[in-house]
């Protein structure tokens, strides 16, 4: 539904909650910082526990979910930068967060398979049963949530989380990034040593593929970091959970175990900050500065004795490689620690505007830029 349905329908219902409802997104709005020459605004709402997105033909934006195990397709037909049609593709799934989309079929990752809903987008309002794509995951529900993306190869990428806070899973899927077919066939495993990882993309110039991994709890509040990962070889071992960060040997598990056994992070970004979804900028929108950087939602500690994270930011990458990181959208987080959103996934439009989803919210923003391109 559009914003202004779902307001229109409020107001007809309890005025005053209409009127809360519109002030209370634009007193969030409010309190974001953006860089000088962007604008943000609410894309779409009324998606509970929004989560990974995925853009399929015609600007639909395609929405998983985690706990609420629901998979939604927003459009803003209009184009006027607010969705006005709404729909339900599935409810009931068992935590549905990645959602991937290749020639009018819809993958959607539940915990412990892949499904698939064929010619998807003539028949949002009625979405077709699905077709199950692959059902041999784990179903343990601790880390179980799945990203899902097709590469350049055209296979389905995802990972299988640790069971765990921290330990030595039995079986080899665990703790591992994962591909295989479109049609279900030819499951690999890439690498290993994965604790959890929610979000990855390829780098445009190389297609080398990287990805986030959130680091163990019960360290402190400053231990391990978590980790942005470059993926180069089938059998790589990325130290989980023998050694974290490239350099600290687990407390518990690193044994006999040396740290420089394992792949080290490109990049570690501050302990507890969780970064989830990221997105590598292709568009033309945006200025000269951020084409081909790294844009990463960083959904933010649950904790940590101080709060941080509940923020975007942008990792900054020269001659290949990342050299920084900044932020680029917070304000999430008040100065008095009090939680306004979190930021899960980027998904970037054929206009070269962003589109970032908040699960606490239910909310997708959208990230425009109409400053000087230099």
């Amino acid at each position: 539904m559009h914003i202004k349905t779902i307001l229109l329908a409020l107001f007809l219902i309890n005025p005053c909650l209409a009127v809360a409802l519109q002030n209370s997104h634009q007193n969030i709005i409010k309190q974001l910082h953006v860089p000088a020459g962007f604008t943000l605004s609410i894309f779409a709402d009324n998606l509970p526990n929004a989560r990974s997105l995925a853009l399929g033909d015609n600007g639909t934006v395609f929405v998983g979910t985690g706990s609420e195990g629901s998979v939604y397709a927003v459009q803003d037909s209009n184009s006027d930068g607010v969705a006005d049609k709404s729909y339900v593709i599935a409810s009931h799934l068992y935590m549905p967060n990645g959602v991937a989309y290749r020639d009018d079929s819809l993958y959607v990752a539940e915990v412990n398979r892949i499904i698939r809903f064929d010619r998807i987008t003539q028949q949002l309002a009625n979405p077709p049963k699905p077709v199950v794509v692959y059902d041999q995951f784990p179903s343990e529900q601790h880390h179980g949530w799945k990203y899902l993306r097709f590469g350049p190869d055209n296979k389905l990428y995802t990972s299988v989380g640790a069971p765990c806070n921290i330990c030595e899973p039995e079986k080899p899927i665990y703790s591992s990034l994962v591909r295989l077919n479109a049609d279900g066939s030819g499951f690999e495993i890439l690498a290993r040593g994965i604790r959890s990882s929610v979000g990855f993309d390829w780098q445009p110039e190389t297609n080398s593929l990287f990805f986030t991994d959130n680091g163990r709890d019960y360290l402190g509040d400053d231990l391990p970091p978590d980790e942005l990962n470059q993926w180069t070889t089938t059998g790589e071992h990325f130290g989980f959970p023998y050694c974290h960060g490239g350099d600290i040997p687990d407390p518990e598990f690193s044994a006999d175990k040396k740290c420089r056994q394992f792949t080290a992070p490109v990049w570690k970004f501050k302990a507890h900050m969780a970064p989830l979804g990221l997105r590598f900028y292709r568009g033309k929108q945006f200025s000269v500065e951020y084409k081909n950087q790294l844009f990463v939602a960083e959904h933010g500690s649950w904790n940590r004795s101080e709060p941080q994270g509940y923020r975007v930011a942008l990792v900054k990458f020269k001659q290949g490689k990342p050299v920084s990181e900044q932020v680029f959208i917070d304000g999430w987080l008040t100065k008095d620690d009090k939680v306004l959103g979190r930021p899960v996934d980027i998904l970037e439009m054929p206009d070269g505007s962003l589109l970032i989803s908040d699960d606490k919210l239910g909310v997708i923003y959208r990230v425009e830029y109409k400053g000087n391109h230099g």
